[in-house]
């Protein structure tokens, strides 16, 4: 991917994020986000360890599961090392492990695999009738509108930049009640990207972080945004079932199975506008009363 290949606007400043810099044999460093925080967000992190893994492979293998474990908060600020292992390139699959590294201290174990295009028994649940996206409101400016009822809180991370989310039920994670742990967003990337399917999974895997953990909180009498707690990410999985432009409107469907010893379970479902399933994800997060 060149520089003429970027899309124009903050399209552009994600493409670049995910395009990983070739520094050695298996090694590779991330670049560094231009959005004001100071840690570094954890679907960025999955989303560059893929992208290592990916310049490792042969390009019609494409990555179909990823798991990811946090073991420290990142620097925003710094760019991140991404050591990566080839386990395995047997005839259908190939598997990679990839260590995330900064200040020399781990950060992020990785793992993904990667499969031929094969065919086989097809099924999958249906879609959630929802609204469509062009009939809601973008949650960003719902925050910074305090349309939320949350004045000055800023939009959390994947609610910036790049990225557009449209919350189905607007408000919810910003209501000091508990009420049934399920969400649905429309979301998309701003501009247009280049015809590159990995590009696109690769996004998908940035963004399906940016909401997932608080499906559980959902269940509590308590608000996002307001309440006191300590809240992060542990373990983080995807399914990429098939390939999907990020660049059009993509529904992701939440719920959270379970929460408890500090703890809480997130599952989320990945649909195209035409109702196809292109990916799955599952988070367990930690949910520290303050």
């Amino acid at each position: 991917m060149t520089e003429a290949d970027l899309p124009e606007g903050s399209a552009a400043n994600l493409v670049r994020l995910l395009n990983v810099e070739e520094l050695d044999a298996d090694l590779y460093r991330g670049a560094v986000t231009t959005e004001p925080w100071k840690r570094t967000f954890g679907g960025q992190v999955a989303a560059q360890a893929l992208a290592a893994a990916s310049r490792t492979v042969a390009p019609e293998r494409a990555p179909h599961s990823l798991h990811a474990y946090f073991m420290r908060g990142g620097d925003a600020r710094l760019p991140i090392i991404y050591q990566v292992f080839r386990d395995r390139d047997g005839g259908s699959f190939s598997s990679r492990r990839v260590v995330a590294l900064q200040g020399g201290k781990p950060i992020l174990n990785f793992a993904a695999s990667f499969h031929i295009r094969e065919e086989g028994y097809a099924h999958q649940l249906p879609m959630p009738e929802v609204p469509p996206p062009e009939e809601l409101p973008d949650e960003a400016e719902l925050v910074l509108s305090n349309e939320t009822g949350t004045p000055g809180v800023p939009p959390p991370p994947g609610l910036r930049g790049a990225l557009e989310f449209r919350p189905v039920e607007p408000g919810l994670r910003y209501e000091s009640r508990a009420r049934p742990p399920c969400q649905h967003y429309w979301f998309r990337v701003k501009g247009k990207l280049p015809d590159d399917a990995l590009l696109h999974r690769l996004i998908i895997t940035y963004a399906s972080d940016a909401l997932l953990l608080s499906t559980a909180v959902l269940a509590h009498p308590v608000a996002w945004t307001t309440d006191p707690r300590h809240v992060a990410s542990l373990d983080h999985s995807v399914w990429l079932h098939g390939d999907a432009r990020v660049d059009d409107w993509l529904l992701y469907s939440m719920d959270s199975p379970w929460s408890g010893h500090a703890r809480g379970l997130n599952r989320g479902l990945i649909y195209t506008r035409t109702g196809t399933l292109v990916a799955s994800t599952a988070q367990e997060g930690l949910l520290r009363q303050v």
